[in-house]
């Protein structure tokens, strides 16, 4: 019974926007991105 109901059932397939990579390439952007914006105030702190 069960198999019958995944046999007839139609798949859904969505398309991505953008190639599957370049998710990955944005995400690391980002967090590059994030991670400079970190490191030029890591001083800030310490200023008088």
């Amino acid at each position: 019974m069960i198999t019958e109901a995944v046999e007839t059932t139609s798949h859904v397939v969505n398309e991505l926007p953008i190639p599957a990579p370049a998710f990955g390439l944005l995400a690391f952007t980002a967090l590059m991105g994030l991670l400079f914006v970190t490191f030029a105030f890591r001083s800030v702190g310490t200023r008088h």
